[in-house]
């Protein structure tokens, strides 16, 4: 036996060690910029005000009137918003990783799969008309309305899409273009219902088109966390069968994994945890593409290590994104689709001429 092959099982320890801290190290990343995030604003407050006011909360123990302030700031207004970037980042990133490994694709994303597409035409039948799955809503559209109407218009959306690729064998390419083609299709029905709303009402709809964490609620974010962590737990359970599916379909099907089986599971997974966070923080692009890039240029095509990785950095980049969106030009705010899509657009380019020299 060769001494490079006894070589190979310490290399793969120390392959998956450096993977380990990676991850690792993304998450203390991702709390220290959740911490730097709650305490700058219009209003600033110190670190040790931002931890004592969060402990307080944790434990439930009795703070001075002095924590007064910190306490509204922080709890009512900044801790909301910050873990719902943070769950929306874990949500996009992740399904973005997870769609691209199942399909074969580095460009896919839950954005040019069409889910996002769907989720603006539900959200503009909410505003635009005030319909909505739930019921009409008598001309008070209520952001239960709309994030009804876009969640089961994503939803839909990759459901059509996978049934025509079924139809068609199941091919990844007919799954792309599917979701493509839906896509267009519902940007000319957000378009018609821009062309129809009154003024006040279209300015309501461009905002929410635009993507903006303003609304956070801890309502949505109790609701957000289970759902959204729970469609993560399922996608880490099939890692292995997607390593096996980067390689084909042939060689997974040889390796014993049910091909149909795993991509209906993890496509629906992805699409539920996708759709559920666009439902309520509008059209954020770029997220779903660039993070799982920069993970994978980092740490390699590992689905085990990908998906936790990407779902960090994810949630990293979205919150700074918001974090700029909020502070840059306070105290007017961006809405966090433009930072988002001038950090995603120039990566996008990179990767579209990457693609194309090799």
């Amino acid at each position: 036996m060769s001494d490079s092959f006894l070589e190979i099982p310490g290399a793969y320890r120390r392959q998956v060690a450096r993977r380990v801290a990676f991850v690792g190290g993304l998450a203390l990343l991702l709390v220290a910029t959740a911490f730097i995030s709650v305490s700058v604003g219009i209003a600033s407050l110190r670190i040790d005000q931002v931890w004592g006011t969060i402990w307080i909360w944790l434990f439930q123990a009795q703070g001075t009137p002095s924590d007064a302030f910190a306490q509204t700031v922080v709890m009512q207004l900044r801790l909301p918003r910050i873990l719902l970037a943070t769950i929306t980042g874990i949500a996009l990133a992740g399904a973005g990783a997870v769609m691209q490994g199942n399909l074969r694709n580095p460009l896919v994303s839950p954005y040019t799969l069409g889910l996002s597409g769907g989720a603006a035409f539900g959200a503009a039948l909410a505003i635009v008309l005030g319909t909505s799955i739930v019921g009409p809503t008598f001309g008070v559209t209520s952001s239960f309305a709309i994030a009804a109407n876009a969640f089961v218009f994503g939803a839909l959306t990759m459901a059509f899409a996978y049934a025509l690729a079924r139809l068609k064998g199941m091919a990844p390419e007919t799954l792309v273009l599917g979701g493509v083609a839906l896509g267009y299709l519902f940007a000319a029905g957000v378009s018609a219902l821009k062309y129809i709303a009154p003024s006040e009402v279209l300015r309501d709809l461009v905002v929410w088109l635009m993507g903006s964490m303003s609304g956070a609620t801890w309502a949505q974010v109790r609701l957000l966390v289970p759902l959204v962590l729970a469609c993560m737990a399922v996608l880490l359970r099939y890692s292995w069968d997607m390593n096996a599916l980067t390689a084909g379909d042939e060689v997974a099907t040889n390796l014993g994994v049910e091909v149909a089986r795993v991509r209906l599971v993890c496509l629906t997974a992805a699409t539920l945890a996708a759709s559920a966070t666009v439902a309520f923080t509008g059209i954020i692009g770029f997220i779903g593409l660039v993070a799982p890039h920069i993970c994978r240029m980092l740490i390699g095509s590992d689905h085990r290590f990908l998906i936790p990785s990407s779902c960090l950095m994810g949630a990293l980049l979205l919150l700074v994104s918001d974090t700029l969106a909020r502070t840059v030009m306070a105290p007017i705010e961006i809405p966090v689709g433009i930072i988002t899509s001038l950090i995603g657009a120039p990566f996008f380019v990179y990767l579209l001429t990457r693609r194309k020299i090799r």
